[in-house]
């Protein structure tokens, strides 16, 4: 299977109260490595569902999802962190920093559960800081940061461990239009190098960077451009 992530059948039922909600009907995707990969949908469509579960943070209710020639799907909680540690790298709109740490400290803290030296850490870190263009804020905390740079860390911290996936949600949701084009314009250079990115957006300009657009409506893919 070459496929870095393929999808099958998969299905994500919820129960609010007497309510069941078909969050995700069947879905099918397959996802190549070194694809940068758009995921659309109004609010409601599944999207993030779907995203939860292509980022192990969520199992679907039934079908099968192979992350890097691992079934993940019937993975245990336990082995499900296993995976997204070493397997994801994840970049949210709210930035998730720590404010206490500085740029290094931040970035870092994936290879503390890693069970990695703090020497070869801090070196990891500094280089990852350097190639997402921070080389001068390293030892700046989050508030002494801009948005943008902020942004930065969180890309460099989703990166240090040289994961399979970047997984971006909304990463441009509390940026002006200026800094969401510069760490757009990060995102490609980072495809460019050969990473693989699934980007979660509502707008269609974010989308637009991406090479390929999943479109999702009712719990499906409607389709793909």
């Amino acid at each position: 299977m070459n496929a870095l992530i393929s999808l099958e059948n998969i299905t994500k039922t919820y129960i609010l109260g007497d309510q069941v909600v078909h969050a995700l009907k069947g879905v099918d995707l397959q996802i190549q490595r070194s694809e940068y990969i758009a995921l659309m949908g109004p609010s409601g469509s599944g999207k993030s569902t779907l995203m939860n579960i292509i980022g192990c943070l969520d199992s679907p209710s039934s079908g099968s999802y192979w992350l890097n020639n691992h079934e993940v799907s019937k993975m245990s909680d336990a082995s499900l962190s296993e995976v997204r540690n070493r397997e994801i790298g994840f970049v949210f709109q709210t930035f998730n920093l720590l404010n206490r740490m500085n740029a290094v400290e931040n970035v870092a803290l994936p290879l503390v559960y890693a069970g990695i030296p703090k020497k070869l850490r801090e070196d990891m870190a500094r280089e990852v800081l350097e190639r997402v263009g921070l080389k001068d804020r390293m030892n700046h905390k989050p508030n002494e940061l801009s948005g943008g740079q902020r942004q930065r860390v969180a890309v460099a911290r989703a990166l240090v461990n040289n994961p399979s996936l970047l997984l971006a949600d909304e990463p441009t949701g509390n940026l002006d239009s200026k800094t969401s084009h510069e760490i757009m314009l990060l995102f490609e250079e980072i495809h460019a190098a050969g990473n693989t990115i699934v980007l979660v957006t509502h707008e269609e300009d974010i989308a637009q960077h991406a090479k390929k657009v999943v479109r999702m409506k009712d719990g499906n893919i409607e389709n793909v451009q």
